[in-house]
């Protein structure tokens, strides 16, 4: 397996894709999807542009539909959740369909929509990502941040750094044999300093501030929880993704 780390959609190559590619958006839309499905939600679909969202949700019943947005960290108006994954209860969710798009999480899924196999990844169901891909063992794996409207995010970074850690120890390889290129090595030295202290990481990322201006404390909480969830959003068609 050869791993390639890539702070932000942007930065993916644009040429070839990977056996298997996941995106991060530990702030906050892959840790609201893998809550959500947790939960008992049918499905989630992505959306980057929001007309587009509103025409093809318009389609599924009403009592199967939530429609979550977020741009700049706060709600969509008129949508019924923003997205925070401590909204996504199971009386909320329960055999529903998310309509989400969010600034920056359902871009990354979409640069990636065309790999073989897609995963949405995050802090709070890191072991049960590394347990697919140990099984698995793609030849070739993306991990994707999606970053900050197209910059670097801490805290993205130190998530894709938690899954190289976890693979090193399940896998029982080096550092050099799984990195495909010099961000490996950087996001691993990242989580490795921060991986007592990842709420502490939050306040000082840019976008973990932004959230705080929101009064999003307890989002942020929930967020830099790790391995607390045992589930793996996987994609079913493009854009779709549901609980392996």
């Amino acid at each position: 397996m050869k791993l390639f780390i890539y702070h932000t959609p942007e930065l993916t190559p644009k040429d070839t894709k990977p056996d298997c590619a996941i995106a991060v958006d530990v702030l906050r839309a892959t840790t609201t999807m893998a809550t959500v499905l947790n939960a008992g939600a049918e499905a989630v679909q992505v959306f980057s542009d929001i007309n587009q969202l509103m025409e093809v949700s318009e389609n599924w019943p009403i009592e199967k539909r939530l429609r979550a947005g977020e741009r700049g960290g706060s709600m969509v108006q008129g949508f019924d959740l923003g997205n925070s994954p401590l909204d996504c209860t199971p009386e909320r969710v329960q055999g529903c369909r998310l309509f989400l798009t969010t600034t920056n999480g359902t871009r990354a899924l979409k640069c990636v929509e065309n790999a073989p196999t897609v995963l949405a990844a995050a802090f709070v169901n890191r072991a049960a990502v590394v347990k697919y891909l140990v099984e698995k063992q793609p030849e070739t794996l993306w991990l994707v941040g999606s970053g900050w409207e197209g910059s670097f995010s801490l805290e993205d970074t130190a998530c894709a750094g938690a899954i190289a850690h976890s693979l090193l120890t399940h896998l029982n390889c080096s550092e050099a044999e799984l990195a495909g290129n010099d961000e490996v090595i950087g996001a691993i030295a990242l989580y490795s300093q921060w991986q007592d202290r990842l709420l502490d990481m939050f306040h000082h990322a840019s976008h973990g501030q932004r959230l705080l201006r929101l009064n999003c404390h307890e989002d942020l909480k929930y967020c830099a929880e790790i391995d607390i969830l045992d589930v793996l959003p996987i994609q079913k068609e493009a854009g779709v993704l549901v609980k392996n």
